[in-house]
C-alpha cells in the first residue's frame, strides 16, 4: 500500500506541475498576440508597426464615411479609433 500511495502523490504532483507551466504559457501569449499592421478587437481598431530599428512609418488609412488619410506611426500599437469608423490601414512604403 505504501508504494501505490507514493506513486500517486508523485504523478498528482506531476500534473499538477506541468498544469502550472500550461498556465504561465496561455497567460503570456496574449500579452504578445498582436499581429503586425492593421487589426481590429471587438471595439477598436489599432495599427502594429512591427520593428526592431526604432523606424516611423507612414500608413495610409480607410475611413468610413469620411475622408482617408496618412498618419505617422512609431513602433508598437497605435491606436486608429473605433472599429466601425476605422475600415483598414497600410503602410505606404515611406518613413517619417
Amino acid at each position: 500500500m505504501p508504494f501505490r500511495r507514493l506513486l500517486t502523490t508523485a504523478l498528482a504532483s506531476t500534473a499538477l506541475a506541468l498544469t502550472s507551466v500550461g498556465a504561465v504559457t496561455v497567460t503570456a501569449t496574449p500579452a504578445a498576440a498582436a499581429p503586425c499592421g492593421f487589426y481590429e478587437t471587438s471595439s477598436d481598431a489599432y495599427y502594429n508597426h512591427c520593428t526592431s530599428d526604432g523606424s516611423r512609418v507612414v500608413i495610409h488609412v480607410r475611413v468610413a464615411l469620411a475622408p482617408d488619410y496618412e498618419r505617422c506611426v512609431g513602433p508598437g500599437v497605435t491606436w486608429l479609433g473605433s472599429d466601425e469608423k476605422i475600415q483598414g490601414a497600410h503602410y505606404v512604403g515611406r518613413t517619417c
